[in-house]
């Protein structure tokens, strides 16, 4: 279990294929108290560490997580936001995330406000019901409140700080990012459409919400 609060920024200084895997060698301020067999997510993707150095952590990404996450676009160079499993007593400074990445979602536009970015992102249309107004979203692993809905999809405020300390400085249109939507909203709407098969039924109670 996660949070979404990014801890490390980690550069790819080897990607290595395998069959239909690969392995992804990462250099952070992390790495060298990271462990064998440890879980860190990487862009929001929980992976497990399968080999260290005294700088860098090597994880495994199979043919599963590569076809439904951005991980199979990085490159030599490219930085990747960590973050540590939640231990047991800390704090919950964001949101539960799980490390499971829902699907990968396109940049449709960054805008500059008062030295906040906003990024306005495009939901598939079987995610539309998942994000609502002052929800959460974790993108790329950073847990973020929706700042509203739009026509295609919805934009997100990355205050400076985030803006510094995560990737989201090398994000720009067009380019595709990891989302895990909030479980809990993807628990009730699993409930719902188990209780209402009826799919226009349910459209009108979700819309009465």
């Amino acid at each position: 279990m996660f949070s979404g609060i990014i801890e490390s920024l980690g550069e790819v200084v080897s990607i290595v294929p395998d069959g239909s895997n690969i392995h992804i060698t990462i250099r952070s301020s992390i790495s060298g108290e990271s462990y064998i067999d440890q879980s860190i997510a990487h862009n929001g993707v929980c992976l497990t560490v399968v080999a260290k150095s005294h700088d860098t952590h090597t994880v495994t990404a199979i043919h599963e997580t590569l076809s439904k996450t951005n991980l199979g676009l990085l490159r030599n160079g490219d930085l990747v936001n960590l973050e540590r499993s939640v231990s047991s007593g800390g704090r919950m400074d964001g949101h539960f995330v799980q490390g499971h990445v829902d699907t990968v979602i396109r940049c449709l536009n960054v805008t500059e406000e008062a030295g906040s970015h906003v990024f306005e992102f495009e939901l598939p249309a079987n995610a539309t019901n998942l994000v609502v107004d002052r929800g959460s979203v974790c993108l790329n692993g950073t847990s973020l409140t929706v700042a509203g809905r739009t026509e295609k999809g919805f934009r997100v405020a990355i205050i400076p700080y985030t803006f510094k300390h995560t990737n989201f400085n090398r994000i720009n249109e067009g380019d595709q990012v990891n989302v895990e939507f909030d479980i809990l909203g993807k628990y009730i709407l699993s409930y719902l459409e188990n209780l209402l098969p009826n799919h226009s039924t349910l459209q009108k109670l979700i819309q009465n919400l």
